[in-house]
């Protein structure tokens, strides 16, 4: 199932150069790029391995990485204008356009790690291809740590697909559990931490 839509697309093109100021020093506490990259850390993802920050956007959650001790970070996202925020930061080793709704040009098990927040969420990404994907991209016995909406956990699909992957034998499920994303407006999202078999 294909979300993305040229709206959106132009929508984040725009909104790239105010998102930070938007979400982080605007009143809405958005803790779910902080809480990603703790969960990385806490659930034996490598820090000092190869990380990829799927859905990127402006590099909050690369950031977060960062401070947490890691240093080679690769960045994924729709949005050009997104990824020239993010390379100010000075977090990423590389930073490249790509869309999860399709295959990622990038080879198998390329990553010990791989973050993915706020992509997972209606009129985005959907959960196939693109949780397969980074399944596909992360090393075997690496994690793959997302934040999935609450609202669209169960209905669009993303549940059923992470459960259809774990029957298969790809991966084991370490944390499936609802968590704040954004406090202010009492938002909440599924943290999830997938290990790749």
């Amino acid at each position: 199932m294909r979300f993305f839509s040229s709206q959106p697309h132009s929508h984040w093109r725009c909104w790239a150069d105010s998102y930070d100021v938007d979400v982080v020093q605007g009143n809405v506490e958005y803790v779910a790029p902080r809480a990603t990259a703790l969960r990385a850390q806490t659930e034996g993802g490598n820090m000092a391995g190869s990380i990829l920050d799927a859905g990127c956007g402006t590099g909050l959650v690369g950031v977060a990485m960062a401070q947490l001790g890691a240093r080679t970070i690769d960045g994924i996202d729709l949005s050009p204008g997104m990824l020239g925020t993010a390379r100010k930061t000075g977090a990423y080793r590389d930073l490249s356009v790509a869309d999860m709704s399709e295959q990622i040009d990038k080879p198998d098990a390329s990553y010990d790690v791989i973050t993915c927040c706020g992509t997972f969420m209606a009129g985005h990404v959907g959960p196939d291809p693109a949780i397969k994907e980074l399944v596909r991209l992360v090393r075997p016995g690496g994690v793959v740590v997302a934040t999935i909406i609450d609202a669209v956990f169960d209905s669009d699909g993303y549940r059923a697909e992470i459960e259809r992957l774990a029957s298969k034998g790809l991966i084991t499920i370490v944390v499936m559990e609802k968590e704040p994303y954004r406090i202010v407006s009492n938002t909440w999202a599924h943290m999830v931490v997938l290990r790749r078999k």
